[in-house]
């Protein structure tokens, strides 16, 4: 298949495009900048079209002739600095992956492939993990970009294709993996730590997923043809514990002492106040205590059972994020790397 691919550059992006070329496919990558996406797929064959989610009209040519789109680029990490960012979260991720949609579907594309974010599901009445039918918590949507995928969700599954295009959803837990160049908070995390600048982690967990095991999925889902239509990839749950265990031994320094998440709040509201003062982005982000200390679950089985899906030991995973850092750095402007 030749297939179009959004956020190209990003973490999962990246490996999106690596993936398809591993299984024999054309990835045609949009980006932003042309230095970053050489700097970052330069060692590969993909092409890129250059464009962003707010102007589609701009790059939507380049859709011309694509069997298939995979819509990754979303407002995210922005969202962690200060300021109201309402008006970016819904121009990006909610019209204009519509946009995309309805100019893919004009011009013939067969499948679209939507990633969201298992930030949307919620956990069923009786505790246990939840699935791709279950609703999201009320606590959940007071993070604004879950609530731009909640929103952007309905939308979507609202959206009926004039000729036919199938939309199929990947909604992945938190991912961590090689290529994290911008860097996404995982990422932050890992430099942090490498820095000596995380002494601490709250008391918590999340359910954590590999980007190339996203990425995988999302090729199989390429071609899947059962009634499923929504895909968690939500991977294993682990407590932060575990996770300041493996970024120890990878990074070789002393694992984060654990703190109550009493603590962990109170840390973070004056890291977001001082961000306000300087301008600047908190240094424990608010939203990421309450994503690390909600334990929120997820089931990845109708994914396993479908899509024919593994997933990666976690320790296999942060190796290759330490590796690739190590290698790569993150991108600066100009295809220069940071260390």
């Amino acid at each position: 298949m030749k297939v179009f691919v959004t956020g190209s550059t990003g973490l999962l992006g990246n490996n999106v495009m690596r993936a398809l070329a591993g299984a024999g496919h054309e990835a045609v990558g949009l980006t932003r900048s042309a230095e970053k996406a050489e700097w970052m797929m330069g060692d590969t064959d993909a092409r890129f079209a250059t464009g962003d989610m707010r102007a589609v009209s701009g790059f939507a040519d380049a859709l011309d002739g694509c069997d298939a789109v995979v819509h990754t680029a979303a407002y995210f990490r922005e969202y962690f600095t200060p300021g109201d960012h309402a008006e970016a979260l819904e121009a990006i991720n909610i019209q204009g992956a519509l946009t995309l949609m309805a100019e893919a579907d004009k011009r013939r594309v067969k499948r679209f492939i939507h990633v969201s974010s298992a930030g949307v599901i919620g956990t069923k009445p009786d505790g246990s993990p939840g699935d791709e039918d279950t609703p999201p918590n009320e606590d959940m949507l007071e993070n604004g970009y879950v609530r731009s995928k909640v929103d952007g969700d309905r939308k979507i599954a609202a959206f009926a294709p004039p000729n036919g295009m199938r939309i199929i959803e990947i909604l992945p837990g938190w991912m961590w993996g090689p290529g994290d160049a911008a860097p996404t908070n995982a990422g932050r995390l890992v430099k942090q730590f490498l820095a000596g600048k995380l002494g601490a982690i709250p008391r918590g967990g999340a359910s954590i997923v590999d980007a190339r095991d996203v990425a995988d999925a999302i090729v199989a889902a390429l071609s899947h043809e059962g009634a499923g239509d929504r895909f968690i990839m939500g991977g294993e749950f682990r407590t932060t514990a575990e996770l300041g265990d493996l970024l120890a031994r990878h990074g070789r320094r002393k694992a984060p002492r654990q703190v109550p998440v009493g603590a962990a709040y109170l840390v973070a509201h004056m890291s977001e106040i001082a961000a306000k003062l300087s301008g600047g982005a908190p240094t424990v982000p608010l939203q990421g205590i309450r994503f690390l200390t909600s334990d929120h679950r997820v089931s990845s089985a109708r994914a396993r059972a479908e899509l024919g899906v593994t997933f990666r030991p976690l320790d296999e995973t942060i190796g290759a994020v330490f590796a690739w850092y190590m290698e790569h750095g993150t991108y600066e402007a100009g295809g220069k790397a940071a260390a």
